[in-house]
């Protein structure tokens, strides 16, 4: 054999042992777990034969414990770029067939040089995690690594979009870096995240908990938020991924995609006019409406289990992105409150950063009084939505469903939140509170000395209802455009949406502004 071909012969080897990762027993031993390997899951997640590997030879300069002995084939990672539904895209996939997946200072460089990447040129990048954090052996340099990775989600944070899909036990380092991405993905029953897992918990505080309770899917999704969205397989997160992204441009220059449909922009809806009942105090649900004015249904809810007294996610008005932000009455009677105003504060932002028009569905009694709210920071929080909505540049369009009281008005983007257009159906009510409390406020010392308080106070509210929280009224002042039947409610957001393209709006110079985070 000649020389040459000598070569050839050790790179195809060392090609062929690279990809096998932690080798064949750690390979059936993650199969056994329920988890696909790094590679398979690039293989789901995009176009076939699209993938190419970046920096597979990077090896760790760790000189303790023995790690240097160790053959870690790709480190622990494999990172790259290729395609999803025809769109560049760049990835990296944790092996935890290769100690676990952990990171030292070789995987966090080959991370960070794909991020680097993908920042020069504009494209989303999606991480599929399966890492129990920061490998020990390396110390420093594996601090280092989860600092430079931080940085760089920092940065990159709307100029390009960031998704996480968990797939695995993650802890540390690996799930502070999802939590400052756009979306956060977690596949159940195999994903986890936490800090610190259950055996320094119990070490440290004498807490005992398991890991599913500590930090499972179910706890992520319904209690703290941090999962945006919850699948039963593997495969089911990335034909996820491929749906989130469809919504989303490549970077913030680029206007998000438009697709064709075959929903007719004229279309109406008789069935609108019966969703929001006439009484004020029967609940709806709010995607009754969202789901008839929206292109063929396709609803994509975020955080669906999470503050579920406000709705936020992805649809279409005409092939055209929005973001959809709507008060659910079937909930807190659609109240706002810490979870909520955070929930929807975060949506309405993202939406600004990628160019998404806002169309708000407001029916708001107000934020959600009591000493536990207070306590938790309803002040501070409620007006992290406020400073959403104010800072927002993108087109927004609100619809007033029905109650639309206090600081509903402004939270839920009012007027003078730089609404371009507000919209009332006939039922909206719109006051500084509802009519009922309004009345013994206003007219207390009449019913106090009516012969029938009750009754006289029925009468009162009636009369405050019909003359100050109606939408002609808000009308006159200008702070409602227009008061329209709720069937044309489709064509009429269309129309408008179109006539707002290529909106700008200016804004101060500064460094940055100072969100009440």
């Amino acid at each position: 054999m000649s020389r040459r071909q000598e070569l050839f012969s050790e790179l195809l080897q060392k090609k062929a042992s690279m990809e096998q990762g932690g080798g064949p027993g750690r390979i059936e031993k993650q199969h056994a777990l329920g988890k696909k390997t790094a590679r398979e899951r690039l293989n789901l997640l995009l176009d076939q034969d699209s993938f190419t590997e970046l920096d597979p030879w990077i090896k760790n300069r760790c000189l303790d414990f023995g790690l240097s002995d160790m053959e870690l084939g790709n480190e622990g990672v494999i990172a790259g770029w290729g395609t999803i539904a025809q769109r560049r895209t760049y990835v990296f996939a944790n092996d935890f067939t290769v100690m676990g997946g952990s990171l030292g200072e070789a995987q966090g460089l080959k991370i960070c040089r794909l991020m680097d990447m993908a920042m020069k040129v504009g494209s989303p990048v999606v991480g599929l995690n399966d890492s129990g954090g920061a490998r020990v052996q390396e110390g420093m340099g594996a601090l280092n690594g989860y600092c430079s990775i931080f940085f760089r989600n920092s940065i990159a944070s709307g100029w390009i979009p960031q998704i996480s899909v968990i797939l695995g036990p993650c802890a540390g380092g690996t799930v502070y870096s999802p939590a400052l991405t756009d979306f956060v993905i977690m596949v159940d029953p195999i994903a986890k995240m936490f800090i610190t897992g259950p055996a320094v918990i119990e070490a440290v505080m004498g807490e005992k908990i398991g890991f599913e309770e500590l930090g499972g899917c179910r706890i992520h999704a319904t209690k703290t938020g941090t999962a945006h969205f919850v699948t039963g397989t593997e495969e089911e997160a990335m034909q996820l991924v491929h749906r989130l992204l469809s919504f989303m441009p490549a970077n913030s220059k680029e206007r998000p995609p438009c697709r064709a449909t075959s929903d007719s922009a004229a279309r109406v809806s008789p069935e609108l006019r019966d969703i929001v009942p006439d009484i004020s105090s029967m609940v709806f649900d709010v995607r009754d409406i969202i789901f008839r004015v929206i292109d063929e249904g396709e609803f994509l809810e975020v955080q669906k289990q999470f503050a579920q007294n406000i709705v936020i996610g992805f649809a279409r008005l005409n092939g055209e992105p929005v973001g959809i932000v709507g008060n659910q009455p079937r909930v807190l009677g659609g109240c706002l409150d810490v979870d909520a105003s955070w929930k929807a504060a975060r949506f309405v932002r993202f939406c600004d950063a990628f160019g998404l028009p806002l169309v708000t569905f407001v029916d708001c009694p107000g934020y959600l009084p009591g000493i536990a709210q207070e306590h938790s920071g309803i002040i501070r929080n409620g007006s992290k939505l406020l400073y959403a909505y104010s800072e927002a540049t993108v087109p927004k369009i609100t619809v007033i469903l029905r109650k639309d009281y206090g600081g509903a008005y402004s939270a839920m983007c009012g007027k003078g939140m730089g609404a371009d257009l507000v919209i009332a159906f006939p039922t909206a009510e719109i006051a500084v509170m509802g009519p009922e409390a309004a009345a013994n406020v206003v007219f207390r010392d009449e019913i106090a000395q009516a012969a029938d308080p009750a009754t006289k106070h029925a009468e009162l509210v009636a009369a405050y209802r019909n003359r100050f929280a109606t939408p002609y009224k808000a009308a006159e002042w200008g702070l409602v455009d227009d008061i329209i039947d709720p069937q044309v409610l489709r064509p009429r957001l269309i129309d408008s949406l179109a006539a707002m393209k290529g909106k700008m709006e200016w804004r101060p110079y500064k460094k940055h502004s100072n969100l009440p985070l």
